[in-house]
Order: C-alpha cells, then sequence, then structure tokens
C-alpha cells in the first residue's frame, strides 16, 4: 500500500472518477447508515414537498414560484416581477453571489450536500431505489458485472422504468415552474396535437432528468456545477468543512485486538468512509474539488469507531485550524466583511421591494412628433403612455395634469388595466402658448386610481421659444 507521502503528492492529480487512461471510473457507494444520514432524510422530504408542490400553490391568483422567461414575467413568493423590476433583479443576483462567498468561507459546500436539488433527488431518491432493487455498492457492482440473465434484464429494466418515471415527473415539474400550474395541465389534458411545443419540452426536460439521475450523477458535481471550483478560491483554514482529524487518526493501520500496536493512531484504514463516498473520494487526503459535504464518511466513521471502542468524530465537521489548534468555529473578519454587505443588499431589496408601486406607468413623448398649434391657438403635444398592473385586481386609471393651466385628453383605448397585465395607449396635452416657460416646460401628470392619486411623472412639454419682454411681435 503507498504511504501517505505519497497519497498526498499524487491524489490531486487525478479526478477519483476518472482513471489514467481517461475512462470513467463508475461509483458504487454502500448505502449511509447513521445519524447524520438520517437528519438529512428528513430535510429530503421537507425539501421535495418543497419542490413538487411550489409551481402549484398560489397566493390570491399569483402563482407563489414562477419564472415565466417567454413573457418575461416572474413570481415569487406570490409577488410579480416585470422587466421593470431589472434593478432588483441585479441586486438579487448579487446578493445571491455575495451569500454563496460568505456561507462558503463559514461552512464550506454545506449547501451541496444537504439542500441542493441534484444531491437531494440523487442521493434521496433515486440512489435509495437503487440500493432497494440491486442492493449495496458491492452487490450492484457484482451484479453489473454478471452476465445478462432474466434476473438481470428484470431489474435493469424494473429501474430504469422507475428512473424514467421520476425523471418524467420532475420535467413536467421544471416546465411548471416556467409555464405555470395551469398551462402544464392544459398540455397534459388537451389533444397532442394542440401543444407540440410544450409537449417537446416536456419530453426533452424528462430525457435530460433520466441522463443525469441514471448515468451522468456525479459528474454533475465535479465537471459540470461551477460551485466546486470556486470552492478553492472561497475556502480558507478556518472554513468549516467535512475533515478529517489527521492529528488523531495518524499514524493509520489495521487493527490488531490481540497485539494492539500503540504508536497508530485512530484510523484503522478500514476505507469505510471511501466505499461509502458517493463522489468516490478519500477524505482523509483533505479537503478536496469532489467532495460535497453529504457527511456518509462522517457515518461510516463513527459506526467503526463505535465498534472498535474509540471516540466518534475522527471524521467531522470542522477546520484545518480547528484540527490543528483544537478550536471550534471563528468569525473571521472576512465572515464580518461578508456579513455586512450580505445584511445591506437584502436590506435595500426590501426596502425597494415594499417601495414598489402596484401600478407602474410610463409616460413619453410619441416618437418621431413635434409640438403643433390647434386652431384656438393652443400648443399640442401628442406622448403614448404604458400601464403596468401588478396588482390581484383590475385598474381604471385617470391621468390629469397637475400645477398648469390646461386639457390633456385620452386619444387611444380606455386606460383600463386588468390584473398582472399590462395595456397602453395615446393622449395630447394641449396649453396656452402664455403658460409655456419655455421651448422644454416640464410638466406634471397625476396618476390616479379609485383610491387616489398613485403617483405624479414628470414630462416635458415641447412649444416655440417664448417671447421676451420687449420683443417685437
Amino acid at each position: 500500500m503507498a504511504s501517505a507521502d505519497t497519497e498526498e503528492k499524487t491524489f490531486r492529480d487525478s479526478l477519483a472518477t476518472v482513471d489514467k487512461h481517461g475512462h470513467r471510473i463508475w461509483v458504487y457507494p454502500d448505502k449511509p447508515v447513521g445519524r447524520y444520514y438520517n437528519w438529512r432524510k428528513l430535510l429530503s422530504y421537507v425539501l421535495l414537498a418543497f419542490l413538487f408542490g411550489a409551481p402549484f400553490l398560489k397566493v390570491g391568483n399569483n402563482p407563489f414560484l414562477q419564472f415565466d422567461i417567454i413573457n418575461r414575467r416572474f413570481f415569487i413568493f406570490g409577488l410579480s416581477f416585470w422587466p421593470q423590476d431589472f434593478y432588483l433583479f441585479v441586486l438579487g443576483v448579487i446578493a445571491l453571489v455575495v451569500f454563496i462567498i460568505l456561507f462558503t468561507a463559514a461552512f464550506g459546500r454545506l449547501f451541496c450536500g444537504w439542500v441542493c436539488p441534484q444531491t437531494v433527488f440523487m442521493e434521496m431518491l433515486f440512489r435509495r431505489i437503487e440500493f432497494l432493487i440491486e442492493g449495496s455498492g458491492a452487490k450492484q457492482r457484482a451484479f453489473d458485472r454478471a452476465p445478462m440473465s432474466a434476473n438481470k434484464f428484470m431489474r435493469k429494466t424494473l429501474k430504469h422504468s422507475i428512473f424514467f418515471a421520476l425523471s418524467f415527473l420532475i420535467g413536467n415539474v421544471f416546465l411548471a415552474y416556467i409555464i405555470g400550474s395551469d398551462a402544464l395541465f392544459g398540455i397534459m389534458t388537451d389533444p397532442i396535437t394542440a401543444h407540440p411545443v410544450g409537449l417537446t419540452f416536456m419530453l426533452l426536460f424528462s430525457l435530460v432528468f433520466f441522463g443525469v439521475f441514471a448515468r451522468f450523477r456525479e459528474q454533475v458535481c465535479t465537471l459540470v456545477c461551477p460551485y466546486g471550483r470556486l470552492q478553492s478560491v472561497l475556502l480558507d483554514d478556518n472554513s468549516i468543512v467535512v475533515a478529517y482529524d489527521f492529528k488523531r487518526g495518524e499514524p493509520r493501520g489495521h487493527l490488531n485486538k490481540k497485539n494492539p500496536d500503540t504508536s497508530l493512531g485512530d484510523c484503522i484504514d478500514c476505507n469505510a468512509c471511501v466505499t461509502v463516498c458517493p463522489t468516490g473520494i478519500d477524505i482523509r487526503n483533505g479537503t478536496q474539488l469532489e467532495c460535497i459535504h453529504c457527511t456518509a464518511c462522517m457515518d461510516a466513521c463513527d459506526r467503526i469507531m463505535t465498534k472498535v471502542d474509540r471516540p466518534k468524530g475522527l471524521i467531522r465537521y470542522s477546520s484545518l485550524n480547528g484540527i490543528a489548534t483544537d478550536r471550534g468555529f471563528r468569525i473571521t473578519g472576512r465572515i464580518v466583511l461578508y456579513t455586512i454587505v450580505f445584511t445591506a443588499l437584502i436590506s435595500l431589496i426590501s426596502v425597494l421591494t415594499i417601495a414598489r408601486k402596484d401600478v407602474q406607468t410610463t409616460i413619453l413623448r410619441a416618437a418621431g412628433s413635434l409640438y403643433e398649434q390647434a386652431d384656438d391657438g393652443r400648443i399640442r403635444n401628442l406622448y403614448t403612455v404604458k400601464l403596468l398592473n401588478k396588482t390581484h385586481d383590475p385598474q381604471s386609471i385617470q391621468l390629469s395634469l397637475n400645477g398648469v393651466e390646461g386639457q390633456l385628453q385620452i386619444l387611444g383605448p380606455p386606460l383600463n388595466v386588468a390584473p398582472q397585465e399590462s395595456a397602453q395607449s395615446v393622449f395630447d396635452v394641449l396649453i396656452a402658448p402664455d403658460k409655456l416657460y419655455s421651448s422644454n416646460t416640464m410638466i406634471t401628470i397625476e396618476v390616479r386610481n379609485a383610491d387616489g392619486v398613485l403617483e405624479e411623472i414628470h414630462t416635458n412639454f415641447s412649444g416655440p421659444q417664448p417671447k421676451r419682454a420687449g420683443e417685437g411681435k
């Protein structure tokens, strides 16, 4: 067996799931058993209920969660967000990035092992079905290497049929996040020819998820997901990770109860932590890109330590400095700084969200139009108005001039806006020349509904340059 020093020098030179020829090494993890796995199962039930249920919940008449990319409309916790709210989206993305940096700096890839949908679906749904049909890791390896038989064909067919059925279900649920539950039910109940595009996307989603969970698996975390590669720059020696206590465990060696070697550490080199790992790594080599902090190795090691009458926690949540100095979690200046920035961003987003107008109005001069003089001598300007109703109720809007004598008249359709819809119209404004103080006079237009004034919008009114006192007529 190679020494620990040799392993330390070479284990980072390659991925645990790829051999020296570049071929994939299939991972057959043993079934985890232990307290952390039980907690993860309980959390997964809550997360799966949320993931499957969220697109079908409604707040008022709005979906609880929907990301309608096609119509550029998003619903988050029942609140509607339109392209006009893009600034909130930008701030939200920045806040998410800061949160990822903060959480990773403090707790490593805890999100990946406990909350990430890929891990929840793979380890808590598909993998458990595989354990039930084909057995644990060693049995699966032997089963795959065995020649084809009726029993093998039946089990493989059953497993992949269930996998595809679940993938179809997941694909439909994720499609509901985009098009909405009502549109999804329409696709499912109407004739196939009525929704060819929707049906195509439904099948594509199903095939993608089936490929991910039946074949691609942990490669999503090690090859595709950028978060795993970012951790090398986000983690430091004070970050809490799934860590092997090298001070207590080394030098490792096999247990001999009859002639115990007192110079050896607590690690009995049983490889239980390796055989249970869903990404095929040896956590004793230290923090690695492939580690998703799923705690399977912690449960496996604790079980072995209990059997050999040694303390649990040889593999535990800790930091490199925590193991080296026997100290617990430390709040560093880096974490404090990230927390301040994240809190400030969340506060700003909350204030801006609360301050959003229920009916958003945009008034612009009609493109390419110039002022004109009416028969009565007044100056006319043409405007377009766009209304966005973010409420659950229909809105009837009135416009009026404020602070200047003149007339505002709607030329286009009435300003009636259905819930969660937009509308637009055209109006003109007529003002006497003696009421204008420049060639571009600022005027105020008041926007009202049945409840009162919604907002006041300032815009320019174009006209002739007013004559100064003493100028010729």
